[in-house]
């Protein structure tokens, strides 16, 4: 049976994520990051203020040692198990390459990601398909590009996908199932539990008639049970519950069948901190845990341990981000102070869609002025578009000012959208000092190019 690691290769880790933060209003900042003269700082050795002037506005940098010293701290943490680097987060090439070169495989949800990894070189056979309704293309392109597992979330798919499987062929495949689980930070992220869309439920035992079923496709090879909680989980119980009660239906798949699954993937959803002094997840210890407790339930039931599969997205990319952004506008109405920016919702909707709170930090000038509490707000005809609701900033911000907001390289890109036409912001890496731009900014020119209609 094909493995999903991928061997590593040496980069010096300047840090992991479970390094004590070295200054209190820094702690979400990527341990790079250094205070610079005249209220700018450095990441990656790299200027914000010089990044900004050189590539415009918004402009998200992401921080390759980041990147590379936390799937370099998975590894450490999960030495036995398979990481997939969770490409919903954020996928752009270079990221495909640093996930590859530091062990990682990959986790994807469509044909999109699925087709920009392998173009870039990543071995399909490390990586997994998701998705609650995969689309006929997708399943196509995940067979001709010879995926490592699909992950099953409906029973539609299980006779789309065993009659797409080219004859004299097997596909690998493992089966989601909702564990009946409530965890995450907010509802619309909470994916365990038996009353959303994702996974078959294994309350009602639509997750053991799938099993069944797939077992008795000849095209179908069932490698192992598949589950993910939700995200911003803090804690480590949601994910010890889960073990449990996926080593309790695999037991059952054995007493019943007599077949022995040989993997178990947690899924990921790993919190992260997005404002000093919030709970992270403790990987160097969940680790560990997990390990011990998947040992004690198997031995328990009777079962070999089978391999452990975890998917971290944003707990790998997030604090590897930072977007910047100039002030347009300051506007005082009553008690509130709105600084308006040049981005918004368009570059980062989670605030609108979830209400996350974020720190944004004035950079590139010196101040002595109080701090005042703020409203960050889009440039979106929505007057939901607010970056950062009581924001601590300045009390003489004024337009033009730079301001840096951390934490931002999962999700703000992967969900960007072309609201009022306004164009994608670019993706520029810092490293050693250098930047070097991996995604463009979406120019006009790229707008009227899709529209072919009058």
């Amino acid at each position: 049976m094909a493995t999903l690691l991928i061997p590593g290769t040496a980069h010096p880790a300047p840090h992991t994520p479970h390094t004590p933060p070295r200054d209190g209003a820094l702690s979400v900042w990527p341990a790079s990051t250094v205070p610079l003269a005249d209220g700018d700082l450095a990441v990656g050795g790299v200027s914000l203020t010089e990044l900004a002037d050189r590539f415009g506005t918004p402009v998200y940098l992401l921080d390759e040692a980041e990147v590379r010293a936390r799937c370099r701290a998975y590894r450490e943490a999960f030495p036995e198990a398979a990481v997939l680097y969770a490409a919903k987060a954020f996928l752009c090439r270079a990221m495909a390459h640093w996930a590859a070169e530091e062990g990682l495989g990959l986790d994807v949800c469509s044909a999109g990601e699925l087709e920009l990894a392998v173009t870039t070189g990543f071995p399909p056979e490390h990586i997994v398909l998701h998705g609650n309704a995969k689309s006929p293309y997708d399943l196509q392109a995940a067979l001709r590009l010879g995926v490592g597992r699909i992950v099953i979330d409906s029973p539609s798919e299980i006779a789309r996908l065993a009659v797409a499987v080219p004859e004299g062929s097997r596909q690998k495949v493992m089966v989601r199932v909702a564990p009946g689980i409530a965890a995450g930070g907010h509802a619309k992220v909470r994916t365990g539990t038996d009353d959303q869309k994702f996974g078959l439920s294994l309350t009602d035992g639509s997750a053991h008639h799938a099993i069944a079923r797939i077992l008795d496709q000849p095209h179908l090879e069932l490698v192992g049970l598949h589950c993910h909680l939700g995200s911003q989980i803090t804690s480590a119980k949601p994910y010890l519950a889960a073990v449990r009660r996926m080593v309790g239906l695999l037991a059952r798949v054995r007493e019943q069948h007599g077949v022995t699954l040989p993997e178990l993937d947690l899924g990921g959803g790993h919190g992260i901190a997005y404002r000093p002094g919030e709970p992270v997840l403790d990987i160097a210890a969940l680790g560990p845990r997990l390990r011990a407790e998947l040992a004690d339930s198997c031995a328990a039931a009777g079962l070999p341990v089978p391999r452990l599969i975890v998917e971290p997205g944003r707990a790998v990319v997030g604090p590897a981000g930072v977007a910047l952004y100039r002030v347009l506008a300051i506007k005082r109405t009553g008690h509130r102070t709105f600084v308006a920016v040049d981005g918004g919702m368009s570059d980062n909707p989670r605030p609108a869609l979830y209400g996350v709170r974020y720190a944004p930090r004035l950079v590139g000038r010196a101040t002595t002025a109080p701090p005042t509490t703020t409203t960050v707000a889009g440039r979106h005809c929505e007057a939901g578009d607010v970056l950062a609701g009581e924001a601590e900033l300045p009390g003489d911000i004024r337009p033009g000012d730079l301001l840096a907001v951390p934490v931002a390289g999962a999700y703000h890109l992967s969900m960007a959208s072309g609201y009022n036409l306004v164009g994608r912001p670019p993706v520029v890496a810092v490293a050693d000092g250098r930047a070097r731009l991996l995604i463009r900014r979406e120019s006009l020119d790229d707008i009227r190019g899709r529209d072919v209609g009058l």
